[in-house]
């Protein structure tokens, strides 16, 4: 019997391989760690080497920020697509560079000219923006929907730029060679994690940019790994949440992204049937439908408009307790001071503050690892092997042949 050597979490990941290929399913493997167990142990190294290349300023990342400082300029779209993980990374790219955009003086307000938001791809490539920017934002650079919506929107007269693990990729022949922000490493679980993280380090790189500020990218490696240290709480309330018939996920602000990248995760990960409500949306016609047997994790992270935030979050987890919600939270450290205990009885996962970051960037970043985590250990809760994402079911793999547009 063949064992794997030991995981380093420091060393550099595997690139795609020469010549370009997608990645096959992941090995199988009896038990924990899973390879997503290692993904998530990989990041913060992985976030430093990222940033280091990222920061020349006569790289792809400085290209794109002047990329997307002539469009925004002169008021035309600029539009960032994906599709599953990749189309949060597009929401938080999206984020992250709508809050540079204000620190630089450009348009930075949704609906504003010139302001960046995210479509998901196969509803981009319907409609494609003219004479703008589409960034595509697609981990190994072959989704069909993604690269559909490029080809469209290059079509239309727009200029186009990718995030994804290689330059050799299908996507990346498709767009500006210069406007490829290429992250190197490939993630080896195909319940992604660098697959979220990766983009949102690239959005933050072309942000700083964007304003011509460095980045703190000592900053960053010590907020992920300051998340990492969440694997007790996270432990902790996968036990309770395990036997949960349904998950809702609320959140507010830049932590929707977060929230929709969670229950993708669950799903992906454990089979949970989850659901992303925004704070306020909860609050109007969802409570019914909740009891005992539901789940709920609040996401609250975003330090801006964080007072007014946390009391309406305080609302919403009273109401879940009259319920019998079984509630848990990823906070940040003052969201936490905040909020009684007996309101999240399943747990809190509690995070650091960084008040170097930009906001976005370090709420988006500062809960990347603990959403992870929590799916990493509700999966071992619940029996189940994130990796192959049921793909290992020949049901589930006959599933995605079928809706294979190849």
């Amino acid at each position: 019997m063949t064992t794997e050597p030991p995981f380093d979490p420091t060393a550099v990941l595997p690139g795609p391989p020469e010549p370009w290929a997608s990645t096959d399913m992941p090995s199988a493997r009896g038990g924990p760690p899973w390879h997503m167990t290692d993904m998530i142990a990989a990041e913060p190294a992985l976030a430093g080497r990222l940033l280091y290349r990222l920061a020349d300023p006569d790289g792809p990342a400085a290209r794109l920020a002047a990329a997307i400082r002539a469009t925004s300029a002169q008021g035309r779209p600029i539009v960032i697509v994906g599709c599953g993980t990749s189309e949060h990374g597009a929401l938080g790219a999206a984020s992250i560079l709508r809050e540079a955009a204000a620190r630089a003086g450009l348009p930075s307000q949704p609906g504003e000219a010139g302001a960046a938001i995210p479509l998901q791809a196969f509803e981009a490539s319907l409609d494609p923006p003219r004479d703008g920017l589409v960034i595509g934002i697609s981990h190994e650079g072959a989704t069909w929907a993604t690269n559909r919506a490029l080809e469209a929107a290059a079509a239309a007269g727009s200029r186009t730029a990718l995030v994804t693990a290689s330059e050799r990729s299908p996507g990346a022949a498709i767009v500006d060679p210069e406007l490829v922000i290429a992250t190197g490493e490939v993630d080896q679980s195909w319940c992604h994690t660098v697959g979220y993280l990766a983009p949102l380090l690239a959005a933050a790189a072309v942000g700083a940019h964007l304003e011509g500020r460095p980045l703190d990218a000592r900053a960053v490696v010590d907020l992920l790994a300051s998340g990492a240290a969440g694997a007790g709480p996270a432990e902790g309330i996968a036990a309770t949440l395990a036997d949960a018939k349904t998950l809702l996920v609320v959140a507010s602000g830049a932590d929707r992204t977060a929230a929709r990248e969670l229950v993708l995760k669950v799903e992906e990960a454990t089979w949970l049937p989850s659901a992303m409500r925004d704070l306020e949306t909860f609050l109007h016609g969802h409570l019914p439908a909740t009891d005992g047997s539901t789940g709920l994790v609040l996401v609250l992270v975003e330090r801006r408009e964080a007072e007014a935030q946390i009391a309406r979050a305080r609302q919403a987890l009273a109401a879940a307790r009259e319920v019998g919600i079984r509630v848990a939270a990823i906070v940040a450290e003052g969201a936490s001071a905040a909020i009684e205990p007996a309101l999240t009885p399943a747990g809190r996962i509690v995070l650091t503050e960084a008040a170097t970051l930009p906001a976005a960037a370090a709420a988006l970043l500062g809960s990347a690892i603990p959403l992870q985590l929590l799916t990493e250990r509700l999966a071992r809760a619940r029996g189940t092997n994130p990796d192959p994402i049921r793909r290992d079911d020949p049901r589930y793999y006959r599933a995605a042949e079928a809706a294979s547009p190849d």
